[in-house]
């Protein structure tokens, strides 16, 4: 309220869009001023199309007791000419997507260089979906006399780098530690193989006691794949990700905040944007392999003073993920061994990979002659004392190579070429006798 730059870093569900909301409508209710054609008086950016109408809902429920504020919301999803045309006479709040942003200003149905007030909500997000450039060819149209506000769960480096080529003497504001999570969430692993984690997913709907689920896939095909899952095992559910249209997002979002729909799926786009009370459950189906996002994902439960639970599935190529996460979030969290031992299962196949070409099993160490599998002399081995095997491990065709490679991949070219004939007088060639000797070599057309 001061005018001073102000960098906050606080957790999801402490109320950052009240603390940035509030004082920039006292700012505007005190400091009338008509705003002028096609600009806007404060410009609030947001990673995704649904946190920026949860904001911009906000500021008109904050505002409603006052003169009625004009607040414009610009995203893309939806035609942009009624967007345009909201633009036209200027708006007093303006709350966009950085790439909508850009599109109106191409257009010049909007200029930004009357921006009093600027703020960035969820500011590492934006740079993780890669909207860096475009923040940087916002804030240059800017005039450099207005307040700049960063609002984020999370502060990393490259946002502080950021922060000190945007803001001037800012104020540092921290509810929680960097990167801390909620206390008031109960978090558990569930170690599973990647195959299982449909039925596991299954089994959890199940057994807990559920209000609203929350499940977050790393991938747009993989939510739409689990939500296939689900409703082939008889339950309710439905995907929200950046390939849907934006009346099918609010669709669900609706049922899923009025408790018509209680198991939804989402990626991380969405994540930031879903700020819906009464999510009991929030089930990493994929673990992120952002640790700060594991952060953002289970701060969708236990919002306003409430409990909840967060359960992550992590299968064997997820390890180092969950690892990087409890680094960061600094505990171990409990764990429960689910795994079924299948991908050890398949080691035995692949150390006999070198019978694959018909050979029978090796006898002391050989394999048998005439059928082509796993000798791994690499010559003709009557020019070998020792039927091409040079000093080999029993059972093993390869000198020095790990017993689950595969035999076809053959040795170094200097071990292949030891037992090949040195010159082309000592080859044989044979052709059938009762050929004539013109067509030897050659197919039979």
């Amino acid at each position: 309220m001061q005018g001073r730059d102000v960098i906050g870093i606080a957790q999801t569900g402490t109320g950052k869009t009240a603390a940035f909301a509030l004082p920039i409508i006292h700012h505007l209710t005190t400091k009338r001023l008509r705003p002028e054609k096609k600009a806007c008086r404060v410009l609030v950016l947001s990673p995704t199309r649904e946190l920026s109408g949860q904001i911009a809902e906000s500021f008109r429920a904050y505002g409603r007791h006052i003169r009625p504020l004009s607040i414009a919301l610009a995203i893309g999803g939806v035609p942009i000419n009624k967007q345009v045309r909201s633009l036209a006479h200027g708006v007093e709040v303006l709350v966009a997507t950085p790439g909508r942003l850009i599109d109106l200003v191409n257009q010049r149905a909007l200029r930004l260089d009357q921006v009093e007030v600027l703020v960035l909500d969820e500011a590492d997000r934006m740079l993780d979906m890669g909207f860096i450039h475009d923040i940087k060819r916002i804030v240059a149209m800017l005039r450099k006399e207005r307040q700049t506000l960063f609002f984020s769960a999370t502060m990393p480096q490259e946002i502080t780098k950021l922060a000190d080529q945007m803001l001037r003497d800012p104020a540092r504001l921290a509810v929680t530690p960097q990167a801390s999570t909620v206390d008031r969430v109960e978090q558990r692993v569930i170690l599973t193989d990647k195959s299982a984690k449909p039925n596991l997913l299954v089994e959890v709907l199940k057994t807990e006691t559920t209000d609203r689920v929350l499940v977050f896939t790393r991938t747009k095909h993989g939510a739409d794949k689990v939500v296939r899952a689900l409703q082939k095992s008889g339950f309710s559910a439905e995907a929200i990700h950046g390939n849907k249209s934006q009346n099918q997002r609010e669709r669900v979002l609706a049922d899923f905040r009025n408790g018509k729909l209680r198991i939804l799926i989402a990626t991380d786009i969405a994540a930031r944007g879903i700020d819906v009370d009464g999510v009991s459950h929030v089930v990493n189906y994929d673990l992120p392999n952002i640790p700060e996002s594991y952060v953002h994902r289970i701060g969708r439960t236990a919002r306003a003073g409430a409990d909840g639970i967060a359960i992550s599935f992590c299968d064997h190529e997820e390890a180092p993920f969950l690892r990087d996460i409890e680094r960061m979030i600094r505990m171990s969290i409990p764990s429960t061994d689910k795994r079924t031992g299948e991908r050890l299962a398949h080691r035995p196949a692949q150390q006999n990979a070198g019978n694959r070409n018909g050979g029978r099993p090796h006898r002391n160490g050989r394999q048998q002659r005439g059928h082509g599998g796993g000798n791994g002399g690499g010559g003709n081995s009557r020019h070998n004392g020792n039927n091409g095997h040079r000093s080999q491990a029993p059972g093993n065709g390869h000198q020095g190579r790990h017993p689950s490679q595969n035999a076809h991949e053959g040795a170094p070219r200097a071990e292949a070429t030891a037992g090949e004939p040195s010159g082309i007088g000592n080859v044989t060639f044979l052709q059938r006798t009762n050929e004539p000797r013109r067509n030897a070599g050659h197919r039979a057309r």
